[in-house]
């Protein structure tokens, strides 16, 4: 019996290019974030060009971040070996604020979501080396482990979570850690992390409470899948006694 065979995918991107008419940023003070306005116009594969129109991006001093997990294996009835990730609460501002009346069947939220340790590459940490330099500070700032650059390991390639508003590019690093030796996180002083909760959970229900919508953070969820499908991380049972 013959099968339908697919067509090869056909993956250059048509041949356009965007050109910078002129930049009309607002002149404001400094904050965390600074709004970008500029005059585009596209260019066709003829030759011909769009009339100009606004686009307006977000920029910040440190553009991307690292996004860990940080797990451990024990070993559960029968010997069975299970991989436990661990969590940190986040309170996040734009949530809180959000108006539910802008949002399909949206409920008033309450700014609080369980996510993996993430936080910002620091300029002049614009390496490979310099992404784990700020996984090692993010990892002690947070979980309260301390870390080695050499502990981790990269967890696939970077990604671009909002590419319409923000250039940053998230970087995913995992190692694995001894729960015994954490300690309480340093935290960074901001007043959002203080009081924060530190959870470790089973691999397997973390997904689960994904697919379930409970751990709703884009970010958490797809380095959970990439740890659960790494084939360097089977499980090795190890115990905690």
């Amino acid at each position: 019996m013959s099968r339908a065979v697919a067509p090869d995918i056909d993956w250059s991107f048509p041949d356009l290019e965007l050109e910078l008419v002129e930049d009309i940023s607002p002149v404001v003070p400094a904050g965390f974030l600074r709004l970008v306005r500029r005059r585009l116009r596209v260019k066709f594969p003829d030759g011909s060009r769009s009339d100009p129109f606004s686009y307006d991006e977000v920029d910040r001093r440190a553009i991307d971040a690292v996004v860990i997990a940080a797990h451990f294996v024990t070993s559960g009835p029968g010997h069975t070996a299970q991989r436990w990730v661990y969590l940190r609460s986040a309170l996040r501002p734009p949530l809180r604020f959000r108006d539910p009346a802008r949002s399909p069947g949206g409920s008033r939220e309450t700014g609080a979501l369980w996510e993996l340790p993430a936080g910002l590459i620091e300029p002049g940490e614009q390496s490979t080396g310099g992404v784990l330099r700020a996984a090692c500070r993010e990892l002690r700032e947070e979980l309260g482990f301390l870390a080695l650059e050499t502990d981790f390991q990269m967890l696939g390639p970077p990604v671009w979570p909002s590419p319409g508003v923000l250039s940053e590019r998230l970087f995913f690093v995992q190692l694995e850690v001894q729960p015994e030796r954490r300690d309480e996180p340093s935290l960074d002083g901001s007043a959002l992390e203080r009081h924060g909760k530190v959870v470790a959970v089973p691999l397997e229900r973390a997904l689960e409470l994904c697919r379930a919508g409970r751990i709703q953070d884009a970010k958490t969820e797809l380095a959970l899948r990439r740890l659960a499908e790494n084939p360097n991380q089977a499980p090795e049972a190890r115990s905690n006694e």
